[in-house]
């Protein structure tokens, strides 16, 4: 009889609970982390934060959003190409963060420590000067459906200066909530 109770309570309980999980981890919100300094000081190493996945179905991505998206073809063959040079292994890359700064048919440029978009310096309040970047960049006309993104700590961040624009199918959604740790919890922007 006891064990009549437990299959029937993990049928109605459990397995319920179990899809619902999944469902909502795969169409709306997720929970993520950052390993790299690359995000700084918007988002710190190892702070967690929220990433919802609906917005996107109503909506283009837009400036300033950050976004996580899968690594792009050109990525995971440089990285390829630099690991088998050292006789490593080649497991894949994992998905990154960073923030959109050209939208498509946009010509971004970067020179001078400065962004610039159809030759228009992009106000970016967010980047302390500390963070601005030293390498220069274009300039590059942004493709149809392909954005190009950038991590808040330009010059510690592997991005798409380096390998290229996102295609909008491989973003999966926008961080939006920072969770963990308790002191910095809130709105990302």
């Amino acid at each position: 009889m006891k064990g009549k109770k437990i299959i029937r309570e993990f049928l109605e309980v459990i397995l319920p609970a179990f899809l619902l999980f999944l469902v909502l981890r795969a169409f709306v919100i997720e929970a993520r982390y950052v390993p790299s300094p690359s995000m700084r000081p918007t988002i710190i190493e190892w702070d967690r934060f929220l990433v919802e996945k609906v917005s996107y179905y109503f909506r283009e991505p837009q400036r300033g959003d950050i976004v996580v998206f899968h690594p792009t073809e050109q990525a995971n063959n440089l990285v390829k190409a630099e690991q088998l040079r050292h006789g490593q292994r080649f497991a894949g890359l994992d998905d990154f963060i960073k923030r959109i700064i050209a939208l498509p048919g946009e010509t971004i440029e970067i020179t001078g420590g400065k962004v610039l978009i159809n030759g228009t310096p992009l106000d970016e309040d967010y980047i302390p000067s500390a963070h601005r970047p030293i390498y220069e960049f274009g300039p590059l006309t942004v493709g149809e459906n392909e954005y190009f993104v950038l991590g808040d700590n330009r010059n510690q961040s592997w991005d798409s200066h380096y390998w290229g624009p996102v295609p909008r199918k491989n973003i999966v959604g926008r961080a939006f909530w920072r969770f963990w740790p308790l002191n910095r919890m809130g709105r990302i922007r």
